[in-house]
């Protein structure tokens, strides 16, 4: 997955407002505790930081 796909994913989950504001306030365990922003300043992979956002959303599976 791409860093665009990624955003694209946020936004329409979260909303094209809301997305980049929750990724940078909100912390996931499965991040190490981390935001979405600094797991992916970090060098995590899109993929990765994807199955934590879509897990702590509680997205549907089609989603993930």
């Amino acid at each position: 997955m791409r860093h665009t796909e990624f955003w694209a994913r946020m936004e329409q989950a979260l909303g094209r407002g809301y997305a980049r504001s929750w990724a940078d306030q909100q912390t996931i365990p499965d991040l190490g505790g981390r935001t979405v922003s600094e797991a992916l300043a970090a060098g995590e992979s899109p993929k990765q930081v994807w199955r934590a956002v879509w897990s702590r959303l509680e997205l549907p599976v089609s989603e993930r």
